[in-house]
């Protein structure tokens, strides 16, 4: 059996009790002295000038006079029409006859009838199946239509119905539609009542 080592402490006398640390003393850097000669010379002999110059009152009505007018005069930014990519041309080509065969396959794959999603429209039952499908990448923390794009980058053959149903969803204007619903759920807070 090995023999087990005691601590001694080290060859210090056993108080009994730890030391305690302090922080009352105060320690400082070193600064070479090239800094401390450009922290001297920082202030420029002009700013003495400045700052006890006086504004000038024609000056203010001045610039107020000149701000309201770039106001006014401001035109609004026009956002130029991106074109569209050959996916989303074929995606506008995509019926809704198209979405519903599509929809319909992949109930078919199932053995059960989905549960909770009477209420859904087809497209959020489209999407949310999107969602999920992970052989597509991770859908949290990036958009719906990113996540398309970047799956028909690395070659994996997203379903076109998907991307015909979010240009759809978009053109009409529903809200939420760019993110993922598991994207929501997660990133969502809890309000307890007390």
């Amino acid at each position: 059996m090995p023999t087990t080592r005691r601590s001694t402490g080290g060859g210090r006398p056993s108080s009994g009790r730890q030391a305690t640390l302090s922080f009352n003393h105060r320690v400082t850097k070193s600064v070479p002295k090239s800094a401390k000669d450009l922290a001297s010379t920082a202030k420029s002999p002009l700013a003495k000038h400045v700052i006890h110059a006086e504004p000038d009152v024609k000056d203010e009505v001045d610039s107020e006079v000149e701000e309201k007018i770039k106001v006014e005069e401001e035109p609004k930014p026009v956002v130029p029409a991106r074109e569209k990519t050959e996916a989303e041309l074929r995606a506008d080509k995509i019926t809704n006859g198209q979405i519903n065969r599509y929809w319909r396959n992949i109930e078919n794959e199932r053995k059960t009838k989905r549960l909770h999603q009477d209420d859904l429209s087809l497209a959020e039952k489209i999407l949310r199946y999107w969602d999920v499908s992970s052989q597509y990448g991770p859908c949290i923390g990036v958009t719906r239509l990113k996540r398309w794009q970047r799956a028909d980058k690395l070659g994996l053959n997203p379903p076109i119905e998907v991307l015909a149903v979010m240009m759809q969803e978009e053109d009409k204007g529903t809200q939420g539609i760019e993110r993922a619903y598991m994207d929501d759920v997660l990133n969502s807070t809890t309000v307890v009542a007390s």
